[in-house]
């Protein structure tokens, strides 16, 4: 597939720029690799908290809390990072979550959660849900309405997303009200067409994907997965909050996110989706300034502001 001019003209000069990104050599200097410095935000304010997790091991919450009068409950976001399951910290999405917790009020907890290979599945995942279960814990001190608290996340994250909205229904909570998993990895099998379509070295590929899932599970044959780690071999999606998610036309996760809202909607789950043409792997966080890109960030922070304050926009027009 001619990758290059499939993409959508404001992208394409970023993606020529790229350099190639190869799994497993180079894991270690992109861990290294640091994103440029962050803007900083008059209106929220950025700290961090150690909590214990389920093995006792401690797990470093970044937290973001937008100014204004906390005198009322708020609404709460956990939003989990991207990196191929591999990768990435919590302090790579500030400017994403800076905008998040500007425009929807919300304050938004951020684990840092523990990386394959050196700690497979579940190890991630528990981290995720052993801050979910701290956030309904600390509700009182941070002032969080548990009513009006979502789920969301990018690749990985998106993954973790999903994951974590079976796993607090299937063990009867924390209570979810919405979950947003972003062109999420769900799938290890690597099977679907997307999945072979994208092979461009400086985008998230198949040559990646398929590495980073062996990191995370396990390589050779895996006849049994569990749906926490592959979220699209679940066999009931009923009872799972509202979601919203979206996907790049040129994203090795095309279609699995697409099969994903599918079997979402059959399952009567409410989902909004939503297919950009013309858009690679994260392409709203690799060329933020686009026109697609704020469109694309709009449309999803746009989602959590009508999921986490809905009620109160209604009362107060």
């Amino acid at each position: 597939m001619d990758l290059i001019n499939r993409t959508h003209p404001e992208l394409r000069d970023v993606l020529l720029q790229l350099p190639k990104f190869y799994l497993p050599e180079d894991l270690e200097p992109a861990r290294r690799n640091k994103p440029p410095a962050p803007r900083k935000s008059d209106h929220v304010s950025i700290h961090e908290q150690m909590i214990k997790g389920k093995d006792g091991n401690e797990i470093m919450v970044r937290i973001y809390e937008p100014s204004g009068d906390h005198g009322a409950e708020r609404p709460a976001l956990l939003w989990i990072h991207g990196g191929g399951y591999v990768m990435g910290h919590p302090q790579d999405d500030d400017n994403l979550c800076q905008e998040i917790a500007e425009t929807v009020g919300c304050i938004i907890f951020s684990p840092d959660y523990r990386l394959a290979p050196e700690h497979p599945y579940p190890a991630g995942l528990e981290d995720c849900y052993s801050t979910l279960l701290w956030i309904e814990q600390s509700a009182a001190s941070y002032k969080v309405d548990l009513a009006r608290v979502a789920v969301a996340g990018a690749s990985a994250g998106g993954g973790l997303t999903a994951a974590l909205a079976l796993l607090a229904r299937d063990r009867g909570g924390p209570k979810i009200c919405f979950q947003m998993p972003l062109y999420p990895m769900i799938d290890d099998r690597n099977v679907s067409p997307s999945s072979y379509e994208i092979t461009h070295p400086a985008v998230w590929n198949r040559r990646n994907n398929i590495a980073a899932w062996n990191m995370y599970l396990g390589e050779g044959e895996r006849k049994e997965v569990s749906p926490y780690a592959a979220p699209i071999r679940a066999e009931n999606l009923a009872g799972l909050p509202p979601m919203y998610t979206c996907v790049g036309q040129l994203d090795p996760f095309r279609d699995e996110t697409i099969e994903y809202v599918m079997r979402m909607a059959e399952a009567g789950v409410d989902v909004e989706f939503h297919l950009y043409p013309g858009c690679y792997h994260a392409f709203e966080l690799a060329v933020p300034d686009a026109e697609i890109s704020k469109r694309a960030r709009s449309e999803y922070i746009g989602a959590l502001f009508r999921a986490l304050q809905g009620r109160s926009a209604k009362l107060q027009g």
